[in-house]
């Protein structure tokens, strides 16, 4: 167990560069800024802002615009507090945004989705990654990766989407996470999806609550030793509202400061609304610790 004071933490990653679709990473020595666009009218943050098609897709762009290096996008919420849809609905809301999205830029796209069937639609229609906040546990998504060669994102959570964990309990909130991530990583490496392909998510926020969020954060390190890149999914979660006690809409300071934190554990991707911002406070994490020169800089100053 860490026991919170390692003051920066560099996971020994297992290939670490990376391509995913026309992109490469070095996760050696580089953060990737994923965006969020949720084709949803009941997402946490945006509340449907982005569910028509044409603002999905202008979403995409801009953020792509605005530096990010990936996109992330959904058709169906986490949270237990909606109704269910059919796997045609989920299919009609994110892939014509995925093929749009894919003809106007090479940055990365993937599907948050935890059905296998919305998956294959989904590289069918140019994702490149399957974000899955379910861990693989749907029957066929791993076998949709392997045959497909799409990378997959696995997630931590107890219940998964739309269903409902009241007060999740646990003894050791990173040692659980971590070690079903170990699980459900050899999962995915028997059904066929190569080591390089595969990215861990601890899952905070989805069913935990603000002390184990804290505490995975804290403790980020012990996940990312794991030897996968690590993504964090920290923008304007629950658990930064409740610590600063700020609404959904005043959380983008320490919305960065956990980010940076993250980095600091071992972070590798970071999943985020606010692009602009993330893409500064990223940078300046990247060039104080020497992985990125100044984008302008005069050697002599007086």
């Amino acid at each position: 167990m860490s026991d919170g004071t390692t003051r920066m933490f560099f996971p020994e990653i297992i290939s670490p560069v990376r391509r995913f679709g026309q992109r490469e990473f070095d996760f050696d020595r580089q953060v990737a800024i994923m965006a969020i666009v949720n084709r949803t009218p009941n997402s946490f943050h945006d509340r449907g802002r982005t569910f028509e098609l044409s603002q999905a897709v202008e979403a995409a762009c801009r953020a792509v615009a605005d530096g990010a290096d990936w996109v992330d996008i959904g058709g169906f919420a986490f949270s237990a507090d909606q109704e269910p849809i059919t796997v045609a609905e989920e299919i009609d809301r994110v892939a014509p945004v995925i093929a749009e999205v894919r003809g106007k830029t090479d940055a990365v796209i993937s599907v948050d989705t935890h059905r296998a069937e919305v998956a294959r639609a989904a590289v069918e229609a140019g994702a490149d990654v399957i974000n899955d906040t379910n861990g693989l546990r749907e029957p066929d998504i791993a076998r949709v990766a392997a045959e497909t060669g799409a990378g997959v994102i696995v997630t931590h959570s107890l219940g998964g989407p739309g269903k409902a964990v009241p007060r999740p309990v646990y003894a050791d909130v990173v040692a659980e996470v971590r070690d079903f991530l170990l699980d459900r990583v050899r999962f995915a490496l028997d059904a066929g999806v190569p080591a390089e392909r595969i990215v861990i998510d601890p899952g905070h926020d989805l069913n935990k609550n603000t002390y184990h969020s804290l505490e995975l954060t804290r403790r980020l390190d012990e996940i990312a030793a794991l030897g996968h890149p690590t993504l964090a999914a920290l923008s304007n979660k629950d658990f930064i509202g409740e610590t600063l006690d700020r609404p959904q809409g005043e959380r983008t300071e320490g919305t960065i400061a956990a980010n940076v934190i993250a980095i600091l554990r071992g972070a590798r991707i970071l999943r985020v609304h606010d692009v602009p911002s993330t893409v500064a406070a990223v940078r300046m994490t990247e060039a104080v610790l020497g992985w990125r020169a100044p984008a302008h800089a005069r050697h002599n100053l007086v």
